[in-house]
């Protein structure tokens, strides 16, 4: 339900920007997106401090909250392109490097925001155990921390392997010799 309320603030931002020309309230509806997220983990830690045992699914309301913080400005910008684009007359948006140094380096970009959205959940996971204060109904939410430290590594490998072996540009011709 969270992830639906996030999307709908963002949209609802989106609409309120360009279809209302009520730059305000989008901004307003834009800023509320990291709080849905803050509203799950909340109730998430209402619910193990009542007594309920942890699963993946409380560790989750950690993931987003790190993963809207790391990326929400992101994730907002690449919706407002759009959105401009299709609703407003702006200007399509920039296509993605596909191959070469360019890409690289947003692969190790992209890298960088799961680090942090990482090290942000793993702390509001951290306190949610700390919070509830009992190892056995918050184990799972260790579990989630080791799912994404591997998730987290596996995709350092992917990301940094792209400075080694950079994709090639498959369209250009092969070089001849002569």
């Amino acid at each position: 339900g969270c992830e639906i309320a996030f999307w709908l603030f963002v949209l609802a931002g989106l609409f309120c920007r360009y279809m209302l020309k009520q730059k305000t309230a989008g901004a307003v509806l834009l800023l509320c997106t990291p709080l849905v997220d803050l509203a799950l983990v909340v109730a998430t830690v209402i619910d193990l401090r009542g007594g309920a045992a942890a699963n993946f699914a409380h560790g989750l309301a950690a993931v987003y909250i790190g993963v809207s913080i790391a990326y929400g400005h992101r994730m907002i910008k690449w919706a407002d392109e759009r959105f401009a684009h299709r609703f407003a007359g702006g200007p399509a948006p920039a296509p993605l490097p596909k191959h070469g140094r360019a890409h690289a380096v947003r692969e190790i970009k992209l890298w960088l925001h799961h680090l942090a959205a990482w090290a942000i959940g793993c702390l509001v996971l951290y306190g949610m155990i700390a919070y509830v204060g009992d190892g056995d109904r918050t184990a799972a939410l260790l579990g989630v921390i080791r799912v994404w430290s591997i998730a987290l590594a596996v995709d350092f490998v992917w990301s940094f392997s792209y400075l080694l072996w950079p994709k090639k540009d498959k369209s250009a011709s092969p070089r001849q010799s002569g």
